[in-house]
């Protein structure tokens, strides 16, 4: 029968799927019994490991007293406050306040609208234009769909936003190019600091403090999509402290809470915000019913609680160190073409031969999961509870893996 559950990033024409039904830290189990080994953290996002009781109990605590209340004027929510204090204590951002909402798509939106609108309360409504990177994922919303730069993702949703537009992601001359044609025009520019979905790509060394620089020669804000990155996943809370570079706003969501309950959002820096606070009189017209949820914050203060007191932020260079050792082994071997990859998030490049569906398929069927990314790129995210054994059994599945698939195409 066909399902009624239309999938996201799916062929609607698929009907058979792998059913979850339970997890345990690292571990996965579905429908059948078999057991994996979670090598993407679920998408990116469970940092601590899942079926947490302490996690379940926090969640439950905050139903059984409000499960929320909206937070435009007048209300506000005491654990939406004491999300939001905690949160500008782990930033980067000196001077920074929190916009929230509830994935990372809507995190993305929001900061683009924020950066026009505070050039506009700025005196400089002529100033539209976002810049983003080749390669980069920006979410859904028609907003990170016009900013990525995935042309795939991006077929079928003509007409996008104007003044939305790409350059090349690793050449910071045609970055600095397009900038100086349009200084007087541009708004923002938004990158992921290390682009995740689109593959696994670091930044070279320098491209992001040569952007910061570029923004204020130009007069823009810089924006971080840090949906993937943040958290704990780079060894830091936050990219922008691995790398030592500032925004002026970064976007949140995925590991904020480690998926229990989605939340998303954006910490809006002290240059924008000084636009958006100058007029007593103005009102901030943009928000979410869910903006601030009151059992999404306090999920969130749970998580960040465990992150704290497991040490999972410095795990994270262990944790990586593992993956890459072997895939940095498989490389050695011939097995795998380039390895990519920062704090605990790498991929796999392929040889012509692989194809990563494929390779990811067979990685299921051994018990394990990574993420095929095209025809050439598989991701590693593990959560950064996942033990040495754990993180050994995912490469040894993955390794085995590459070997049957190479075997199957006769290469």
């Amino acid at each position: 029968m066909k399902p009624t559950y239309l999938h996201a990033f799916t062929k609607p024409s698929r009907t058979e799927f792998v059913t979850m039904v339970r997890g345990v830290g690292a571990r996965l189990y579905d429908d059948t019994g078999k057991e994996y080994i979670d090598g993407m953290a679920s998408l990116w996002y469970c940092n601590i490991g899942h079926g947490r009781k302490d996690m379940a109990e926090a969640i439950a605590a905050q139903i059984g007293t409000l499960e929320s209340y909206n937070n435009f004027d007048p209300f506000t929510t005491a654990i939406t406050d004491e999300l939001t204090d905690k949160l500008h204590s782990l930033s980067a951002m000196p001077g920074n306040r929190v916009f929230l909402c509830s994935s990372g798509s809507e995190a993305v939106d929001t900061a683009m609208k924020l950066a026009r609108l505070a050039q506009v309360q700025a005196g400089h409504p002529e100033r539209t234009i976002i810049i983003s990177r080749g390669r980069g994922y920006h979410g859904s919303n028609f907003g990170g769909t016009s900013a990525q730069g995935l042309p795939l993702n991006k077929i079928g949703y003509d007409p996008l936003v104007p003044d939305v537009t790409q350059v090349d992601p690793d050449d910071i001359e045609a970055l600095s190019l397009a900038m100086s044609r349009d200084s007087a025009r541009i708004a923002a520019v938004l990158v992921e600091p290390l682009q995740g979905a689109g593959g696994v790509f670091p930044p070279s060394d320098g491209y992001l403090q040569s952007l910061r620089k570029l923004c204020d020669q130009h007069g823009a804000f810089l924006i971080f999509d840090e949906v993937i990155s943040g958290f704990g996943r780079l060894g830091t809370w936050f990219a922008a402290q691995r790398f030592g570079v500032i925004p002026d706003f970064t976007c949140f969501a995925k590991a904020v809470t480690s998926g229990y309950v989605p939340l998303g959002g954006v910490f809006v820096g002290a240059a924008p915000l000084s636009a958006l606070e100058a007029d007593p009189n103005f009102v901030l017209r943009m928000g979410y019913t869910y903006s601030g949820h009151a059992t999404a914050c306090a999920a969130a203060l749970e998580n960040l609680a465990i992150i704290e007191r497991e040490g999972l932020v410095e795990r994270a260079k262990h944790v990586g160190s593992l993956v890459s050792t072997a895939l940095h082994a498989l490389h050695r071997d011939g097995l795998i073409k380039q390895v990519r990859g920062d704090g605990a998030v790498w991929a796999a490049g392929l040889h012509a031969h692989h194809d990563a569906q494929a390779v990811r398929d067979i990685t299921m069927r051994n018990g394990a999961i990574v993420r095929g990314i095209g025809a050439d790129t598989n991701a590693f995210c593990p959560p950064l509870v996942t033990s040495d054994a754990e993180i050994g059994r995912l490469m040894d599945a993955y390794a085995s893996a590459l070997t049957e698939h190479a075997q199957a195409v006769g290469a």
